[in-house]
């Protein structure tokens, strides 16, 4: 036990300056509902859907603002706007789509993208089968998303093809990381905030999160 808890130390170390936890008491709430073995199809899709919201309220917090004229029932003031920035959200498919109707239910202006990538299940190495991203990437602040960051080797396969069509940003957002997962993923992409609903313990021998929620594309799509 002591060895385990030295590791996770060490861990922690490389991946907390970069990540930000979302412990608001609704979100966990969600979560805990999310982790359910019982929860339904239906369920589940709602309350992603929902998480996806709170998760682009803080990824987009730091969006730069100016100030235009307008007029109020009462008077003519000058309030804040946002300073014309433009977004692009990109689902790793096929959990990812699951954020989706929530995120631009905020920012119904953003680009969609996605990328195709799923996991060997004997190797536990990304496996591309769609790459699809607005054609003027280039312009726009990018999140994206996976509901879970196990060992982080597709968010790192996804992050690398992002980055090399040149957008002006990336962050990522999941529902549950593993520390395994964020300390890798922190020394690939050192440059890349992360945000989370939680950290959970650790991986399992076949690569899952422990005590985790399963696998979040079957639950969302009722595909097990």
């Amino acid at each position: 036990m002591m060895k385990f808890l030295l590791i996770l130390c060490v861990m922690s170390t490389a991946f907390c300056q970069n990540v930000t936890t979302l412990d608001h008491p609704l979100i966990q709430h969600k979560l805990t509902l999310m982790r359910k073995k019982s929860t339904s199809v239906c369920e589940f899709q709602k309350l992603i859907s929902e998480v996806g919201m709170a998760l682009c309220y803080e990824m987009t917090r730091d969006l730069p603002q100016t100030t235009t004229q307008i007029e109020t029932p009462l008077q003519v003031m000058r309030a804040p706007t946002i300073d014309g920035k433009k977004l692009c959200l990109i689902s790793i498919m096929r959990a990812g789509n699951g954020f989706l109707d929530g995120m631009r239910s905020f920012i119904p202006s953003a680009r969609v993208g996605f990328v195709g990538l799923q996991r060997d299940h004997d190797t536990l190495q990304p496996i591309k089968y769609y790459f699809k991203l607005p054609k003027d990437i280039e312009k726009r602040d990018v999140i994206v998303m996976d509901p879970m960051l196990a060992t982080a080797g597709t968010a790192i396969a996804a992050i690398d093809m992002i980055k090399e069509q040149g957008p002006r940003s990336i962050k990522f957002g999941a529902l549950v990381a593993a520390p395994e997962g964020l300390s890798r993923f922190a020394k690939a992409h050192p440059d890349v905030p992360v945000y989370v609903c939680a950290i959970d313990e650790r991986l399992n021998e076949i690569g899952y999160i422990l005590p985790g929620l399963g696998d979040a594309g079957d639950r969302i799509y009722g595909t097990k």
